[in-house]
């Protein structure tokens, strides 16, 4: 339900805004991650924080956690680098990744692209949300 990799890599070289990484098991590549990171009219993103452009984990890799792994870890990151959260827009119907996404946590916006694409948003838990107050 995305653009191929090769495209995706192309269409960033051409966006201020884009960072792209290759997921990694070991040694193997099993997947590719883009994210938008501002707002960009051009790139048709209107969101100014992170959002979650292309993701994909390989056919033959998919539920082996190599996902779920690498949403958490960019999480942890994002949150690490003052982000408050991550979004995403993701294809409703069969095949749709809604159910992963939900599954980690991600909660409709109420926002659409277009009449096919929902987008959710992945709150992170404030800093102080990390802490456990000490009584005396």
């Amino acid at each position: 339900m995305i653009a191929d990799n090769g495209s995706s890599i192309a269409e960033a070289h051409f966006s201020e805004n884009a960072w792209f990484r290759a997921v990694y098991a070991d040694e193997t590549i099993v997947g590719f991650i883009m994210l938008h990171i501002g707002s960009d009219h051009d790139d048709g993103i209107e969101y100014p924080g992170a959002f979650l452009w292309r993701f994909m984990i390989g056919g033959r890799f998919q539920r082996l956690g190599f996902g779920r792994a690498a949403i958490e870890l960019l999480a942890r990151d994002l949150k690490f680098r003052g982000f408050q959260e991550l979004r995403v827009g993701y294809g409703i119907g069969e095949g749709s990744p809604e159910p992963f996404y939900s599954s980690l946590g991600f909660v409709p916006t109420g926002r659409k692209y277009g009449e096919e694409e929902l987008e959710a948003a992945l709150k992170f838990p404030s800093q102080h949300d990390d802490f456990v107050e000490l009584s005396a």
